[in-house]
């Protein structure tokens, strides 16, 4: 990154669906979950980035924070643990339980 330049850190959290309740996860999330990282100073940006795989539907948030401290947050004390929805449970195959963090070192 250019000299000076804020810290920038991306989020990404995973989840699978059933490909029959794809259309409706990505209701919930964008009614629930990309306001909810977009209402924390910090957050910088949020997407959904998803995939149709057979009978699964992968879909992956990714989220560009100014800092660790902006993610704690959103997330609390331990950022490199997934944050779940109740409603989350009606929908994913399964809670994975950590999300990975990246250094942005350049951008163009």
């Amino acid at each position: 990154m250019a000299e000076g330049a804020a810290p920038v850190v991306v989020r990404l959290w995973h989840g699978r669906v059933s490909r029959a309740k794809a259309p409706a996860y990505r209701k919930f999330l964008l009614a629930r979950a990309i306001p909810d990282y977009r209402a924390i100073p910090g957050n910088v940006s949020a997407q959904i980035l998803e995939r149709n795989d057979g009978e699964v539907t992968h879909f992956v948030t990714l989220t560009v924070w100014t800092s660790r401290e902006a993610i704690c947050a959103f997330t609390g004390e331990d950022i490199e643990r997934a944050k779940y929805y109740p409603e989350d449970l009606e929908f994913l195959l399964e809670q994975e339980p950590h999300v990975v963090h990246y250094d942005v070192v350049d951008q163009a």
